[in-house]
């Protein structure tokens, strides 16, 4: 329904299960797959582990962040995209890559990864 956790249900959650909100925080930021803040309709995640980096990930980074106005693990202010950088997508013969939206870029450049962008709806 959010798609994030506002501070609010955290409040809910923890009332309901009767126990102190800087537990269910402590849960809530823990795994990676919680959010507090709200994330884009486009989730962007651009690999920076090794064999990405030493292929060109961080002028990869830069270019995006230039583009969309925003630092890789934030969300553009329209909710259009959130940018992550992760550590590792396993498939370092691909470098450097990033998964848009469930897909798998490969192969990336920088030109490359700003078309991908710009084909967003």
């Amino acid at each position: 329904m959010y798609g994030y956790l506002p501070s609010e249900v955290l409040r809910l959650i923890a009332d309901r299960l009767g126990v102190a909100l800087s537990k269910v925080y402590g849960v809530a930021t823990f795994y990676s797959q919680f959010h507090l803040t709200p994330r884009g309709r486009h989730i962007i995640q651009q690999c920076d582990g090794t064999a990405c980096h030493v292929r060109g990930a961080g002028r990869i980074i830069e270019a995006v962040e230039r583009e969309l106005g925003i630092k890789a693990g934030e969300t553009t202010p329209d909710l259009k995209c959130t940018y992550e950088v992760v550590y590792c997508i396993g498939s370092c013969a691909l470098a450097p890559m990033a998964i848009v939206d469930d897909q798998v870029a490969r192969g990336l450049t920088p030109e490359k990864m700003l078309n991908l962008i710009e084909n967003l709806d």
